[in-house]
């Protein structure tokens, strides 16, 4: 199934409002059953179980962190999206923990079947903190 340019902005739209409400299975029924999700640290989780079981923290107990939309581009043709965005929640920086980071990032989202099948997550390495940059050292 090939979707148009107006259907993938609507998978978009849910998506970014399931991000916003912290719903982990609204999130997971936009996903292909073999998604793949590249992570900025380098590590890659494969298949929709295993990705629900990775993201289950960040929905059941940080529930402190919001996405910010600032560009997407959608590629109807290639059936892809690019999200450009920033992350606003509490640092986990050793020196910094709990004060506000912004960190800035892309995602590049593959469509197949009218479903994520390929999501890769490209962050910053040089993040806001106190409105000061700061080194990213810390993992998630």
């Amino acid at each position: 199934m090939t979707l148009s340019g107006s259907e993938i902005k609507n998978l978009f739209d849910q998506w970014i409002i399931s991000w916003g409400r912290y719903d982990l299975e609204g999130i997971m029924a936009l996903m292909h059953n073999d998604v793949i999700f590249e992570n900025w640290d380098g590590s890659v989780i494969k298949g929709k179980n295993l990705l629900r079981k990775a993201w289950t923290l960040w929905f059941t107990e940080k529930k402190n962190f919001r996405f910010i939309t600032e560009d997407i581009f959608i590629d109807e043709k290639e059936q892809k999206l690019l999200f450009r965005w920033h992350l606003e929640w509490p640092s986990r920086e050793p020196a910094f923990k709990g004060k506000l980071e912004v960190r800035k990032g892309v995602d590049v989202i593959h469509f197949y079947e009218a479903k994520i099948i390929l999501k890769m997550t490209y962050t910053q390495t040089m993040i806001r903190i106190n409105g000061k940059p700061v080194i990213l050292h810390a993992t998630e």
